[in-house]
C-alpha cells in the first residue's frame, strides 16, 4: 500500500512540476517583450525546442560541474533583414529545491548581452533576480570565467541560488558556441 501511495506521489508530483514549467503563452509573450527590448523591434524571432545532443551535454555539465534540468532547451534565433542579430536561450535550474527559469541574451558571437531570472520560486536567495548583479555576466562568453567571489559576485542568504544560476549561465554560454559553430 505505502509502495503504491509514493508511486501515485510521484506521478502526480511530476504531473504537477511538468504543468508549471512548461513553455506557457505568458513565458512566451513576457520572453517576446524581453527580446524586442534587447534587440529592438523589428526583428524576426524564430524560436525552437533545443534538444542538446548527448555528447554535448555530458562534455559541458563536466566543465561545468552542473546537469542540465532537461535534455533541451529554448532556443531564440533574432534575426533582422535575413542577419543573424543574436539568440537567446531560456532553461531551468535547481535552486534549493525548486526550479529558478532564467534567459541569457548572446551577440552572433556569443557574447552574452543580458540576462534574466524569469520565475524564482524559492522562498529565500531571489536576490538573484536583481539586474545589478545580473549585469555582470554582459561580455562574457565561453571562454571567461565565471568564478563565484572573484568575477560573479556572492550575495549573502542566497549562496545556492548565486551558484546555480551562474552556473546555468555558463552552460548557456558553452551550448550557444557549440550551436554557432554547428551552423544550427
Amino acid at each position: 500500500m505505502e509502495k503504491n501511495v509514493n508511486i501515485l506521489f510521484y506521478i502526480v508530483f511530476n504531473l504537477i512540476l511538468q504543468s508549471t514549467y512548461c513553455h506557457s503563452q505568458e513565458m512566451k509573450d513576457e520572453v517576446e517583450k524581453l527580446i524586442k527590448s534587447e534587440f529592438g523591434i523589428s526583428i524576426k524571432i524564430n524560436f525552437s525546442k533545443y534538444e542538446i545532443e548527448k555528447k554535448v551535454s555530458s562534455k559541458i555539465e563536466k566543465q561545468v560541474n552542473q546537469k542540465f534540468f532537461g535534455s533541451s532547451v529554448y532556443l531564440y534565433q533574432i534575426t533582422s533583414k535575413e542577419k543573424i542579430e543574436g539568440y537567446a536561450l531560456l532553461d531551468n535550474v535547481y535552486g534549493k529545491s525548486l526550479p529558478i527559469t532564467f534567459i541569457v541574451f548572446f551577440d552572433n558571437n556569443g557574447n552574452i548581452l543580458s540576462t534574466n531570472v524569469l520565475k524564482y520560486r524559492e522562498q529565500y536567495g531571489g536576490s538573484v533576480k536583481n539586474p545589478k548583479w545580473n549585469e555582470q555576466f554582459v561580455g562574457k562568453n565561453s571562454g571567461s570565467s565565471f568564478e563565484i567571489g572573484k568575477e560573479i559576485s556572492s550575495i549573502s542568504g542566497a549562496t545556492i541560488s548565486v551558484n546555480s544560476v551562474t552556473k546555468g549561465i555558463q552552460k548557456s554560454a558553452l551550448l550557444i558556441k557549440e550551436i554557432i559553430e554547428s551552423g544550427e
